[in-house]
């Protein structure tokens, strides 16, 4: 590892209804779940920072017309507070949900930093307004809301919007391609979106490569890279929220990671949605540790 590394952990999973079997989502197990299994003591981080997140609940919003807004949103402030004093080219960041719903406060971390890219690996769009959400989830429209998609209590925080521009923004491995009504809004807008196979088509290596010269051409300040584990094959990793049956494997996963955390303006990884109350043996959680942890001694 050329760079000092940070291990940011945000155990936060108010961005999901729970099921009908839950007590509440327990995504918000992943950092202890990965420490568990030796994760901290391969990365070797430099600092550990920990945000504790408030208890779960669902709370409708009338207003924004999603659950849990108010407590996101405090949230993701404190979160990119916190974020705000590292994230500068010396580290790596590591930041450990959770569910997608940290990337508000990751995003809003960057903004304030100045104009980023984000690459956003993950087996759904998450770019969707709430009325065509069924749960009204926040983590299944993250990406849409830091793009500035949504109600403006969650889009405009600090008066920020948006907390990375349309245009910066890959969106690459959806796989629920069948719902017309659902990929629409990610096909009309400004995103550079590759599904699972538009991916395939373009190549793994390529549309990594094809990011990484959006951010050189456009100058940006750097970029982050969102990793939802649910962009694995069900096979590999069946441990999450939403599964899907069809997703990319290992060798892709390196493919397509490696060329991103090695770049000197990649400012770190978020890594989601992995569910320990899914994988009790780690039967999941091991292999995963071991690939991630390979990618990641490229940066």
């Amino acid at each position: 590892m050329k760079r000092d590394v940070n291990i940011f952990e945000f155990p936060l999973n108010l961005g999901l209804t729970k099921k009908d079997h839950e007590t509440e989502p327990g995504v918000r197990k992943l950092p202890d779940w990965l420490n568990k299994f030796n994760f901290h003591q391969e990365i070797n981080p430099k600092h550990i920072f920990r945000l504790n997140a408030p208890p779960y609940t669902i709370e409708f919003d009338e207003e924004a017309q999603v659950n849990n807004s108010d407590a996101i949103i405090e949230y993701a402030k404190q979160q990119s507070d916190l974020i705000s004093k590292y994230f500068t080219p010396d580290y790596f960041n590591i930041i450990l949900g959770g569910d997608c719903s940290i990337l508000i406060g990751n995003a809003l971390a960057m903004r304030k930093k100045g104009n980023f890219g984000l690459f956003y690996l993950d087996g759904h769009t998450d770019f969707i307004l709430p009325h065509l959400s069924q749960s009204r989830a926040i983590a299944g429209m993250d990406l849409a809301i830091i793009a500035g998609l949504g109600h403006e209590k969650l889009t405009n925080i600090n008066h920020l919007r948006p907390y990375i521009e349309e245009e910066n923004i890959f969106c690459v491995g959806n796989a629920e391609t069948q719902d017309q009504h659902y990929v629409e809004p990610i096909i009309n807008s400004k995103v550079h979106y590759f599904d699972l196979f538009k991916l395939r088509q373009n190549g793994f290596y390529k549309t990594a490569k094809d990011f990484l010269n959006m951010i050189e051409n456009k100058k940006l300040d750097g970029f982050l890279i969102h990793l939802d584990v649910d962009v694995l094959k069900d096979e590999i990793m069946p441990a999450v929220d939403s599964r899907m049956e069809e997703g990319i494997d290992y060798p892709e996963l390196k493919e397509t990671l490696i060329p991103l955390v090695s770049h000197p303006e990649c400012r770190g990884i978020e890594i989601t949605i992995l569910d320990p109350n899914y994988d009790q043996d780690g039967i999941c959680t091991i292999p995963f540790i071991h690939h991630i942890t390979e990618i990641l001694k490229s940066i």
